[in-house]
This record gives structure tokens, C-alpha cells and sequence, in this order.
């Protein structure tokens, strides 16, 4: 048991961890994912329906009928809102019940009784905000500039992996095994693959990076929080892949479930004007299959890995960069569970004292 109201025990925090950290947008599927037709997602743990309604808006909810739990991902799109399909309730994009169409009047009309998720689309991306108890209101969606900027030309890659998301943060936080594990690749067969290694902190977060290699492999990566954790690293290209410079990745590891993670790859480049075009057609034609090469390459590591791999590990210095990232959203966690605890304790005083 903890010792006081504001501490919270360790099981808590790595469940917390496991399942993902709550307060923040996460990216959930492409947009092309997501149509007039319901779909019945998990992510964070939590099943979740999406839909379109006529205007092309974006709608989430808690999966469960208030009624009886069906799934509300097996009814039917209304527009605004869905019905179930068991006895058709109708529920809106806020999660309040606005028809009960069984009986004439129902204690459940008008009534506020289902989760519902803010939603923004993003360059091709549903992003969801998922707060806690005490964090209903989203927080600002800030992003880097090689994903939303106007100067920049992107494609999204998303993947489902059998591993928790924490391994696909720590497989990005680890520039040093883009040497070894993806030495034959088109754009990371050079560099050395010794290397001396420095944090850099930011105003959001922090850059990991080979000293004195920069511009060779992918030599760096960053991680921020703006309303979303994010990763972004740049890897040179050859002449003979187009123009726009270095390549950059933006990329977010979004949990499913303890055991699985959906991870978003933006691949992005600074052209404009006929240079973006260019670089558009060699992408789709020449260099899409080789960056899913070295995505799949990522995945067969780290789903073969067991679930209990870092209570095994001999870290050394090229793992400080992800070492200081657990510790960051171990304490996320921490603070987020105590800040609940606070909020629920502060609540019930008040009722108390009524």
C-alpha cells in the first residue's frame, strides 16, 4: 500500500507505463482508416469506435452501449451520432444519449453517459486525446515542422507490432543499431559503428546523438513532448534519391494493449515546387519498398524479444539516450497517477463538506 494519498506503488506506475500515458494526443489510425462505416478500434487499453458523419468529421467514442455494453462499433452511423445495434440507442459524437426510441421516455434521454475522445487530423492521421479523470480537456497539439510545415513533402507509414510501444521508443532512441541492424540499407550503409555519444537537452525534450558523425548515418534522434511524444531523426540520402536534402522521420509509438503497438512513420522531405514532384514519383518508385525493408527489419528484433527483456539487460553507454527516456516517462506516469490521486482526494473533501 502506499504510505500516503499522493504516492502511488510501483505496480501502478509500470501499469500505467505499460498501458501508455494518459493527458496527451496520440495518433490511432490513417485516415483512410476511418469511414462512414463504424470501425471498433483498442488503443491504450481502451476500446474505442470511430466514424465519419455526413460533413467528413471525425467521431470517437467509449466501444459500450450505456444500455446493455454492446459494442456500438456493430451499429449504424446516423451522422452525428450512432445507434446500437442490440435496441438501437442513439448516442452523439458527445457521448450523450439522444433517443431511446424502445420507450417513449427514458431516465438515460439527454443524459452525458458514454466517453467520448477530441479528435484532430492531422497530415493524413487520426489523433486522439485521451485524458485522465482530471484532465477531460485537451491539451494544444504542437508538432515538429518537418510533419506540418508548408516547405515539407510527406508519406505516412503506419504498422501494427506484437511488442509493447515502449520498445519501439527505445528501438528509435538507439541511433547506434542503425549501423548494424540496417547496414545494407540504401540510406544507412555508412558511418562508423563505434561512436561516442552525448544528451543534449531541449526545450521539449531531449537529442541523442553520435559525437562528430552528424550528416553521415542516422547519426541523431530527438524525442518531444508538445501534446504528443514524438521522435524525429534525419538520415542523409545519396544524390541519386532526388532532391530535398536529408530525409527526416517523424514517428510515435501509440500502445494498443500491453502486447501490441501501432506505430507512425511520417517520411518526409523540404521540397517545394517541381522538386516535391520529383521526389513524390522516386518515393512511390524507387524508395518506398526499401524504407519498409528496414522497418520490417525493426519489427522482427524487437516482436522476438520477450515481454521481460529489460529486467535482463547490461546497458552500456550507448543506451544512456533511452535510459534518460524511461526515467522521463517513468516520472510522467508518477505524476500523472499522484495527480489523480490529488484531484479524487480534493473532490471528495468537497463533498464531504457539503
Amino acid at each position: 500500500m502506499p504510505d500516503s494519498l499522493n504516492e502511488v506503488t510501483q505496480d501502478q506506475v509500470n501499469d500505467r507505463l505499460n498501458k501508455g500515458l494518459l493527458n496527451t494526443w496520440h495518433p490511432v489510425l490513417p485516415s483512410w482508416g476511418v469511414h462512414s462505416d463504424p470501425i471498433g478500434i483498442t488503443r491504450l487499453s481502451e476500446n474505442i469506435v470511430l466514424w465519419r458523419d455526413n460533413d467528413g468529421q471525425v467521431h470517437a467514442l467509449e466501444d459500450r452501449c450505456p444500455h446493455r455494453g454492446a459494442r456500438l462499433s456493430l451499429g449504424w452511423n446516423l451522422g452525428d451520432r450512432m445507434a446500437c445495434w442490440y435496441h438501437g440507442i442513439e448516442i452523439n459524437g458527445d457521448g450523450v444519449v439522444v433517443n431511446v426510441p424502445a420507450v417513449e421516455k427514458s431516465p438515460m434521454d439527454g443524459k452525458k453517459t458514454t466517453k467520448n475522445y477530441p479528435v484532430k487530423e492531422v497530415e493524413g492521421a487520426i489523433f486522439l486525446y485521451f485524458g485522465d479523470g482530471s484532465n477531460a480537456e485537451p491539451c494544444e497539439l504542437n508538432l515538429p515542422d518537418e510533419l506540418v510545415g508548408d516547405e515539407f513533402s510527406n508519406f505516412l507509414c503506419t504498422a501494427m507490432w506484437k511488442c509493447n510501444y515502449r520498445y519501439a521508443i527505445d528501438n528509435v532512441m538507439d541511433p547506434m543499431h542503425g549501423a548494424y541492424l540496417h547496414a545494407t540499407s540504401h540510406s544507412m550503409a555508412f558511418g562508423d559503428k563505434e561512436a561516442e555519444m552525448q544528451i543534449v537537452k531541449t526545450d521539449d525534450g531531449l537529442v541523442f546523438e553520435k559525437v562528430g558523425q552528424r550528416d553521415v548515418n542516422f547519426d541523431w534522434v530527438e524525442i518531444g513532448d508538445t501534446g504528443a511524444l514524438w521522435m524525429r531523426l534525419s538520415i542523409p540520402y545519396r544524390k541519386n534519391a532526388g532532391p530535398g536534402g536529408s530525409f527526416y522521420i517523424v514517428g510515435f509509438a501509440t500502445p494498443v494493449d500491453e502486447h501490441h503497438t501501432q506505430v507512425f512513420f511520417w517520411r518526409t522531405r523540404k521540397v517545394e515546387g517541381w522538386q516535391k514532384d520529383v521526389w513524390r514519383f522516386m518515393y512511390r518508385n524507387r524508395l518506398e519498398q526499401l524504407h519498409w525493408d528496414v522497418l520490417e527489419q525493426d519489427r522482427v528484433v524487437l516482436q522476438d524479444m520477450s515481454d521481460d527483456a529489460r529486467d535482463h539487460e547490461l546497458l552500456y553507454d550507448h543506451d544512456m539516450g533511452l535510459a534518460r527516456v524511461r526515467r522521463i516517462l517513468k516520472q510522467k506516469a508518477e505524476g500523472q497517477l499522484k495527480g489523480l490521486i490529488a484531484a479524487e482526494a480534493t473532490q471528495s473533501e468537497s463533498v464531504a463538506g457539503e
